[in-house]
């Protein structure tokens, strides 16, 4: 009965956003308080340790999630302010007319070094926004960006989902990270291809959309596996995608070849300008990553929040390192760009309030959502479905090791907060199945990204980028089957290897 009560939650928020079309804020706010009283009544978790529960995760919404999204949104309003998005819109378009190439480039390439860099949403949030820009449908730039967000953010955000993994699990950053990319090599091949098909459906267009998917998918694979050996778990994502964009690039210039060229009609200087918001959004994530340790060491002994709350006994931190914190490095970018592209402050802190305002449904559903999966994890819930799945699977184990991973990124939203709900989880029951626990451990990692395609964040991120609030649930509906069949690719390859 346990097992029930604890899958409850997830059931009721499929059912109302995906089946019945509830808006996500009313979605979340329901399963919300379903799960604080499943928590009091069947798990019979303490009054106080539930409300703990709760603040902990609006504490974790709010900062870093609803932050970086926020200041996501604000980017892309500022470029929009400045009329610059114009420059870029020229930009993308002098690459290539091509839609597949179009998409492809903004989702894939630059979504992914978005991701690789700063992750939380970003890789989401502004993809879907300039493929808007470019006069691509809503829904359709909603789910290619969720799609596309998926195998790299098991590197997202300089590698933080692995390295979180290998402390929780004591393994190996370097082993896991190239199991991880191993694992998700397939999908480094047939996620593209899903991309270009979706942008260019038409059966004349499928020879060049498989010969410039495949070249992606391949280059891709190659970066990302060298840099993960060789390398560590910081700069797969980065890299891979750099290397992605160039032939994303040159494969772009060779379709358009029989075209007639367009002269841009923007000098070098007003190019540059448009691009300073991203530019130094850029910048800034790079030297205060951990690839700057130096630096960041520094800047985050200077300026540090923590909020201390007792949860079943225990004393949890949240600490906030503010100099290093990707909102606030998105707002600074947007911000000091805004001013270079010939904005007025007051002006852009103005368009920072109207930005608040249009996430006003985002900012319920994200903190409602983050709220019930912490209540879930305090009150034993998420363990307890992970250990029910286990035990009733034995020695297949293995084939759905990435579903957990999976579970654990549509609950939370985050690849990192599925691998510390899971990872050790899966270390443990490698050893009882007698099979390598870098490989299942790196399955949580692999599987996490499939699920991150309907976490129920993202999609609200995605809804808030496409202004289309109230529309989660035809979201979901649309994105779910290419989740489930990344989910299942992934768990055949875990099966087969272990």
């Amino acid at each position: 009965m346990e097992t029930l009560y604890a899958a409850l939650p997830i059931v009721i928020l499929i059912v109302l956003m995906g089946f019945l079309k509830v808006a996500g804020d009313k979605s979340s706010v329901i399963t919300l308080l379903v799960t604080v009283g499943l928590a009091l009544f069947a798990f019979h978790q303490p009054l106080a340790d539930t409300c703990n529960s709760f603040v902990y995760g609006m504490l974790k919404a709010l900062v870093p999630i609803l932050f970086i999204i926020l200041m996501a949104i604000y980017s892309y309003n500022v470029l929009l302010h400045t009329g610059k998005i114009e420059v870029l819109k020229q930009q993308f378009s002098a690459i290539s007319t091509d839609k597949s190439v179009q998409v492809l480039l903004i989702t894939w390439g630059f979504g992914g070094l978005l991701e690789g860099m700063a992750g939380f949403g970003t890789a989401v949030a502004i993809p879907a926004a300039i493929l808007i820009s470019l006069g691509f449908k809503p829904m359709f730039s909603a789910v290619v960006s969720l799609i596309a967000n998926s195998v790299a953010t098991a590197f997202g955000a300089v590698g933080v989902p692995v390295i979180v993994l290998a402390q929780e699990t004591g393994l190996e950053v370097i082993p896991l990270s190239t199991a991880v990319v191993l694992q998700l090599s397939v999908l480094m091949l047939l996620i593209p291809c899903v991309i270009t098909y979706l942008a260019d459906p038409r059966l004349k267009a499928l020879p060049k959309n498989l010969s410039l998917s495949l070249s992606v998918g391949v280059v891709s694979l190659a970066v990302q596996y060298l840099a993960a050996r060789y390398i560590g778990a910081e700069t797969p994502a980065i890299l891979g995608s750099l290397a992605s964009i160039v032939v994303i690039i040159l494969l772009g210039k060779f379709i358009d070849r029989k075209k007639e060229k367009v002269a841009t009609p923007y000098s070098g200087g007003e190019i540059l300008k448009a691009w300073m918001v991203y530019a130094l959004i850029m910048f800034l994530v790079i030297i205060t990553s951990p690839l700057f340790p130096g630096i960041k060491s520094a800047l985050q002994s200077v300026c540090t929040s923590s909020v201390r709350l007792m949860i079943g006994g225990q004393e949890k931190v949240y600490a906030i390192q503010w100099l290093t914190q990707g909102g606030v490095l998105l707002f600074i970018g947007s911000f000091v760009g805004g001013l270079v592209q010939g904005g007025k402050s007051k002006d852009l802190l103005v368009l920072l309030w109207k930005s608040v305002v249009q996430l006003r449904k985002t900012i319920v559903t994200v903190v409602c959502l983050v709220g019930f999966s912490s209540i879930m994890e305090t009150a034993g819930m998420i363990n307890h479905l992970a250990v029910a799945l286990s035990t009733a699977t034995g020695a297949l184990y293995p084939l759905f090791a990435p579903a957990i991973g999976a579970i654990g990124t549509f609950l939370t939203g985050s690849d990192t907060s599925a691998n510390i709900l899971f990872g050790k989880l899966q270390a443990g029951v490698a050893g009882h199945i007698g099979v390598d626990p870098t490989w299942l451990s790196a399955a949580n990692t692999a599987g996490a990204t499939g699920g991150k395609i309907i976490s129920p964040q993202s999609i609200a991120i995605a809804t808030s980028a496409c202004n289309q609030q109230g529309q989660e649930g035809n979201i979901l509906k649309s994105a779910v089957v290419y989740a489930l069949a990344y989910v299942v690719i992934t768990g055949v390859i875990v099966y087969v290897f272990a």
